[in-house]
């Protein structure tokens, strides 16, 4: 899985509590084991994170890559308007980011760009490798790192990335708001044909040195190649959807819009030259992924935790595993997304927190795991994964099943029980929440209906919106349009490596579905990333207050976090899942090869 959020942003994934599938842009990994997770059965567990093939290498070697998904890809191929991780995981292959990270997502020097901080003049310098290109020959440019920027800021390409962290860069709010047509703080001392880009910070936070921060952007966009187009124009245009340039080792070479990629070595690569001759991507629909792995149609294909127990003995195939950061949850629409900022409705049904934490707790979320996954899936306390060591609260308790404690607190929030077995809100008027989900693998339907029957124990009306699961674009549509037949869904993201949580939850942050906005928050995820969280001690108490916080409101409850596989032919050689592996790092698909036709 490609290296993704590169901006410490989330990319939204397909999946639900029990079925983690096509998650390309998760932004990091765990341990290769299970160890660093919070469950006792995932402990249990344990997968190799990468292939064991001796072999030699056949030259032209081809791939093929099976991405299960109920519904067809966007084809948005560019990091700054891409936003899910179907588009992720086609274009991994080419998608290199500008830096070099170490198996702890550490910036390291020797990728496409280097990076250098300086605290005291608050600055980030990057400086471009010159053997770098595009795969139509030409060099990657100064103007290229400040275009990506541009893009993200201006408002007409509609992009979701644009957010308060990236802000904290002198002049790209002005640039953002239409004040300026530069960015005062992104300087090019070179001139933009030049190998050289300076940074200038409001303030320096602790998180920088971390691939994922979200305080600078971590991509480039082809200003030669895409100037031309107007910004509100991008998203749509061919040169993103038909025709993309990248400086990673493949480049695109054809494409069936919204089911399959091509991709063939890039000439002008500056790394390692590709050992394949071709890569084929190919979207399979869920109720055909299992066989399509018992009968080795692909060489590489995910494999969702609900029916790993069926295709595991398949012979001739490894099933790679690692824990992700990534989890599922349960988001409650509490206003909407206005200018730029989440405005919270105090008045929005779903505003009672004590409404909100009674829903977390009818859920059976250990009962559903242990019957759909054999702890393939498990419950997390906290919005802040174990994998991330210190920063990860080990007193959270989080939700687990409480009947009782959740009648109690529907009692003393005022929702009293009518005859029909169903409570009324505070004034005495019905409740019905609507309730959405992404339709997902063959079990999604029972477990849904299951969480229902869960909340109408406790007297809650809960209707799915629409009246049905519905398909991820739809629903993510809806959703980030803070649609008004949604009150609660169902989602899941892959994090950044880097922990803070500002990107998902703040004021600004439009990946903050819920759209709650409090003033008491914003003053914990401002301490997470202050000078003070320098000091690391600082910081761990800062991750902790908030974490108390989320789990005290409620506005996102976690849910589970899951195992993700994936069953990987015997003749693919070099190719694994930790950060520096091509499972995790698009530079590194110029190593793998196959050992047979």
């Amino acid at each position: 899985m490609k290296k993704a959020a590169v901006a410490g942003l989330v990319t939204l994934a397909s999946v639900l509590a029990v079925t983690l599938t096509a998650c390309g842009s998760s932004s990091s990994s765990s341990s290769s084991n299970g160890s660093s997770s919070s469950s006792t059965s995932a402990k249990k567990l344990s997968f190799p994170v990468a292939t064991k093939n001796d072999k030699a290498t056949v030259d032209g070697g081809t791939l093929t890559v099976g991405m299960i998904t109920d519904t067809p890809f966007k084809g948005i191929f560019n990091e700054e308007l891409s936003e899910d991780a179907n588009d992720s995981t086609i274009m991994q292959f080419a998608d290199e980011p500008l830096f070099k990270t170490n198996n702890t997502y550490k910036i390291v020097d020797g990728g496409a760009a280097d990076l250098k901080l300086d605290q005291k003049a608050k600055t980030a310098t990057i400086t471009i490798n010159p053997k770098v290109k595009w795969s139509d020959g030409q060099p990657l440019t100064a103007d290229d790192i400040v275009y990506a920027y541009k893009i993200i800021a201006n408002p007409a390409t509609k992009s979701s990335r644009y957010t308060d962290s990236l802000a904290n860069i002198v002049g790209l709010a002005e640039y953002n708001a239409g004040k300026s047509n530069e960015i005062s703080g992104i300087q090019t001392p070179d001139g933009g044909t030049g190998k050289t880009v300076v940074l200038h910070f409001k303030t320096m936070k602790p998180g920088m040195t971390q691939s994922g921060n979200g305080y600078f952007w971590e991509a480039a966009a082809p200003y030669h190649y895409l100037k031309d187009v107007p910004f509100k124009s991008l998203m749509a245009s061919d040169k993103i959807r038909k025709n993309p340039v990248f400086y990673g080792p493949y480049q695109l070479s054809k494409l069936v819009a919204g089911q399959s990629a091509v991709w063939t070595p890039n000439k002008y690569y500056y790394g390692a030259k590709p050992k394949l001759s071709k890569i084929t991507i190919s979207t399979v629909s869920p109720s055909t992924a299992p066989s399509a792995v018992k009968s080795k149609k692909y060489d590489i294909m995910d494999v969702s935790n609900s029916w790993y127990k069926n295709v595991k003995n398949t012979s001739g195939v490894t099933f790679l595993g690692k824990i992700p950061l990534y989890y599922s949850y349960i988001g409650f629409k509490v206003g909407k997304f206005i200018k730029g900022k989440n405005v919270e409705n105090p008045k929005a049904k779903m505003n009672n927190a004590k409404l909100r934490q009674a829903i977390a707790y009818a859920m059976n979320l250990d009962q559903v795991n242990d019957k759909f996954t054999g702890g393939l899936s498990f419950r997390i306390p906290t919005l802040i994964p174990a994998q991330f060591g210190d920063f990860f609260d080990k007193s959270a308790k989080g939700f687990p099943n409480d009947m009782d404690k959740a009648k109690k607190l529907l009692d003393e929030a005022g929702y009293k029980m009518g005859k029909d077995g169903y409570r009324t809100d505070p004034d005495g008027k019905k409740l019905t929440i609507h309730f959405a989900a992404i339709s997902g693998n063959t079990n999604q339907e029972a477990i849904v209906k299951n969480y229902i029957q869960q909340w109408k124990k406790v007297g809650l009306r809960v209707e799915l919106t629409n009246g049905r699961l519905m398909e991820m674009n739809s629903f993510y549509d809806k959703v980030q349009n803070d649609s008004s037949d949604i009150d609660m869904f169902q989602a899941a993201w892959s994090l950044s490596s880097e922990p803070s949580p500002n990107d998902l939850f703040s004021a600004g942050a439009p990946f903050n579905f819920s759209r709650m906005n409090t003033p008491e928050q914003s003053k914990l995820l401002a301490d997470i990333d202050s000078a003070a969280s320098f000091n690391h001690a600082h910081r761990v108490a800062a991750f902790k207050k908030w974490q108390e916080y989320m789990n005290k409101e409620a506005y996102v409850v976690p849910l589970n976090n899951s195992w993700s596989l994936q069953a990987v032919s015997s003749r693919v050689k070099d190719y694994g899942l930790q950060p520096t592996e091509a499972g995790g790092s698009p530079a590194a698909w110029a190593n793998v090869s196959v050992t047979s036709k």
